[in-house]
């Protein structure tokens, strides 16, 4: 069973460092630590925790990306800001990977997140498994797959989905609606990827459990994001992070 686990965005310095956006964000009823994070000299990430789920927020500080994903790094220095990766949990990666490669779909097999630190010396392995499909052609997006490496290394990285919007009752990422033009290419690709793809004539719809994907054909690239919230005093309150724009529902 697949879902929403997390969404890896592009950002400009000003989303890690100037304190009226990090202001912003906290009043949306997100708590935003960034100095907290991974990184190396390369990039830095800092994470807005939402539920089981988050915003994965990263800067390239050099050209190389210090060890991040090639093609999103490449994406980086090539101005782009926004989403740039949807990450699907997954049960079986294995058995998802062999599902989607034997329908012709372009996927990298399983392999954990490596990258190297303190000046090149040491190697960090994260506790966890990615298999990425080939970027979307119509909009700059790569849908991935990921499983953690067992539920011991799921509940150690609980512990650190902290500070977590959860105390504010904002449960999780309940929506993503992209918008852009889909190619038919990308159309095979999904449904490939995605068992139910309801389709229609300039909408294709995708619903996972509790969670909702929809691509909306549009001449304007943006996503809109929105999230399960269950406190009064916080709903509909909005946050613009580039050209994603994201909701309390």
């Amino acid at each position: 069973m697949l879902k929403i686990d997390h969404l890896v965005v592009n950002v400009d310095p000003f989303i890690q460092e100037d304190r009226a956006f990090i202001s912003s964000v906290q009043a949306a009823g997100l708590p935003y630590q960034p100095k907290w994070g991974k990184g190396t000299k390369g990039f830095k990430v800092s994470n807005i925790w939402i539920g089981s789920e988050y915003f994965e927020l990263v800067r390239i500080k050099k050209p190389d990306g210090g060890g991040w994903v090639k093609d999103w790094t490449e994406r980086y220095n090539n101005g782009h800001r926004g989403l740039v990766g949807l990450a699907l949990d997954v049960e079986d990666i294995e058995a998802s990977y062999r599902k989607i490669s034997g329908k012709e779909i372009s996927i990298t097999p399983p392999e954990p997140l490596r990258f190297r630190w303190f000046f090149n010396l040491l190697q960090r392995t994260m506790p966890w498994r990615n298999a990425y499909l080939t970027a979307l052609q119509g909009v700059p997006l790569q849908i991935f797959l990921q499983q953690m490496k067992d539920e011991k290394s799921r509940s150690f990285m609980n512990q650190y989905m902290v500070p977590n919007s959860r105390d504010n009752a904002i449960n999780g990422i309940r929506e993503v609606i992209i918008y852009g033009e889909l190619t038919d290419d990308d159309k095979r690709l999904l449904r490939a990827l995605f068992d139910n793809c309801e389709e229609q004539e300039d909408e294709l719809t995708v619903r996972l459990q509790s969670q909702v994907i929809r691509f909306i054909k549009s001449a304007e690239h943006k996503t809109e994001v929105i999230l399960q919230c269950d406190n009064q005093e916080l709903a509909d309150k909005t946050l613009q992070l580039h050209n994603i724009h994201i909701r309390n529902g």
